[in-house]
């Protein structure tokens, strides 16, 4: 089960740490409620409690709160905060769009860089999403890309610019960075997406009105968002990109 570390305002007859499971779009969490105080010891004291009770019940991962500063806490007890790798990078083209148009530049013409250290899965479904909405892609991998090129090429008509050079990948709108690279790459591209960072800021995400009123306020809306997704809770086409934020 997966841990929900929520706070809330003190309140008189009520516990400073309550525990109790919550279902969220159908998907059982372990909610942890904890009266908020502004000293910052009562919080660590609390929040230490709160992260020991939720390892109790055999929690590993927990969604945190906004701006959460007490993780060093939680992981005293084991718990570590949930990944939003996955997310990152299965919205990585719609966020590239999202990006060139906060900063009113052309979708169609722009040119789209992609790096990775090996064609995954994840590689695989970003170029072919952004094949499809952009002229030109360039992908730079030590290996694997040309298969996927001939892949396009025969389901799409569409051909990836393979291996660029570096000054091809700093002269793109966009570049995409699944992995962190080794060389000395400038990365001052206006839309510069570094999916492997997760202290990165996503953009605003948001879900439909129905399902949006259902969850939750105060909790890092990507950490929840993507264990809704991996649970099958929420599909990618469900969540929207709002205004890109600033990197």
């Amino acid at each position: 089960m997966v841990g929900l570390l929520m706070w809330r305002e003190p309140q008189k007859g009520r516990k400073r740490l309550e525990v109790r499971e919550q279902i969220l779009l159908h998907m059982r969490f372990l909610g942890a409620e904890v009266s908020w105080s502004p000293h910052p010891a009562v919080m660590r004291h609390r929040v230490l409690a709160a992260g020991k009770r939720l390892r109790k019940h055999g929690v590993v991962q927990v969604v945190l709160p906004e701006d959460f500063s007490f993780r060093e806490q939680l992981e005293k007890c084991g718990l570590r905060p949930a990944s939003t790798l996955t997310l990152r990078r299965a919205l990585a083209a719609d966020w590239v769009q999202a990006g060139l148009r906060e900063r009113n530049l052309p979708c169609a013409g722009a040119k789209v860089a992609v790096s990775g250290a090996s064609l995954t899965g994840e590689v695989v479904r970003t170029v072919t999403e952004l094949m499809l909405r952009h002229r030109y892609v360039l992908l730079d991998l030590p290996y694997g890309g040309e298969e996927l090129c001939r892949q396009l090429r025969r389901e799409y008509g569409v051909s990836l610019l393979l291996k660029p050079s570096q000054e091809q990948l700093e002269e793109a709108e966009a570049l995409v960075l699944f992995d962190p690279r080794k060389d000395r790459l400038a990365c001052r591209n206006p839309v510069l997406l570094r999916l492997y960072d997760e202290s990165a800021p996503l953009p605003v995400l948001t879900l439909p009105p129905v399902l949006e009123e259902k969850l939750p306020e105060g909790v890092n809306r990507g950490q929840l968002l993507a264990v809704l997704r991996e649970a099958g809770a929420v599909k990618r086409e469900q969540i929207s990109l709002g205004i890109q934020t600033q990197r």
